[in-house]
């Protein structure tokens, strides 16, 4: 199946300056985010206690927010979620000690049926206390480093070090910046945000790999074929199967967001965001940037110092 043509010419090369100036931008602004917004961490990485309620009608979370700060419990947020009946509150790990956990869920509970409304279900109680939030964060820190290092690894002994080294810079892209989309839009990041950022690693590297395989395949076929030439024609080759994959792919997420429910928004709006990034990334950032290494043909010769006739 091919949703493009077969004999496309499109110059991905010569929009490569234009490329790496959008990236550059986005990893800067990405990075700006981070300093003034921050990421808006979930209960598995600060601590503390997660309520969720389900309210037959919309609850006032003004008064809400009132009658719990009364209760003298601490850091209270309250967050409204899917519907207008959802309600989604947190309690800091400041105010909360694991002895006193039950307590606290007990206080929040009876004063919201107190006050608020009798009509109300708790779909989901979690508590996670700040040491166990602290070892996943650096849990996370770990995957994501050693996943870089593994792939980086694994291209290097199937192609060249200067495939590793393109590969791994295009997977900093993608994770940086996807950081960014949660920082942007403030979603949850929790330890499925870690999935998301490891699934969208995982599926830019494919893609690389993909097109990789063809310059490979066509670094011999072509011996005298011009670096920018030959890029262009291993990236136009495989463009169709990219599209294609990566518009299953997005479809399938997007089921996701509008099905999922709550607890899986984050993963999947970060995982729509990652897979465009990565596809991006793929075409615009691991393979132009091998023009800038000495790759090298069957026989030895660097393929940047051939001559430009085929």
């Amino acid at each position: 199946m091919q949703l493009i043509p077969s004999n496309t010419k499109i110059d991905f090369l010569g929009k490569k300056w234009l490329a790496f100036s959008f990236s550059g931008a986005l990893m800067i602004l990405t990075v700006v985010l981070l300093f003034t917004r921050g990421l808006n961490f979930g209960i598995d990485f600060t601590g503390g206690i997660l309520i969720e309620a389900e309210f037959q009608s919309a609850p006032d979370i003004s008064e809400m927010r009132l009658v719990l700060k009364e209760t003298g419990i601490g850091d209270v947020s309250l967050q409204t979620f899917g519907k207008p009946t959802n309600v989604m509150i947190r309690i800091g790990q400041a105010a909360v000690e694991e002895s006193a956990r039950g307590k606290i869920v007990d206080i929040v509970k009876s004063k919201i049926e107190e006050n608020i409304s009798k009509d109300v279900e708790y779909r989901r109680v979690d508590y996670v206390g700040p040491k166990v939030g602290s070892e996943l964060i650096k849990g996370g820190i770990i995957a994501l480093l050693l996943s870089f290092a593994s792939i980086m690894c694994y291209i290097w002994f199937r192609f060249e070090w200067q495939y590793g080294l393109g590969g791994i810079l295009a997977l900093i892209h993608d994770a940086w910046l996807t950081i960014g989309f949660f920082s942007l839009f403030q979603l949850e990041f929790n330890l499925s945000s870690i999935a998301a950022i490891l699934t969208i690693i995982g599926y830019s590297i494919n893609d690389s790999v993909v097109i990789y395989d063809r310059i490979r395949e066509n670094l011999r076929k072509f011996k005298k074929m011009p670096m920018a030439e030959l890029l262009n024609t291993s990236i136009n080759d495989t463009l169709s199967r990219t599209i294609l994959t990566v518009s299953t792919v997005l479809v399938a997420i997007l089921t996701l967001i509008l099905v999922g429910g709550e607890v899986l928004k984050s993963f999947s709006l970060a995982t729509f965001f990652g897979i465009l990034i990565g596809t991006y990334s793929s075409v615009y950032i691991s393979a132009p940037i091998l023009i800038f290494f000495n790759l090298r043909r069957d026989g030895g010769e660097p393929a940047n110092a051939t001559s430009s006739s085929k």
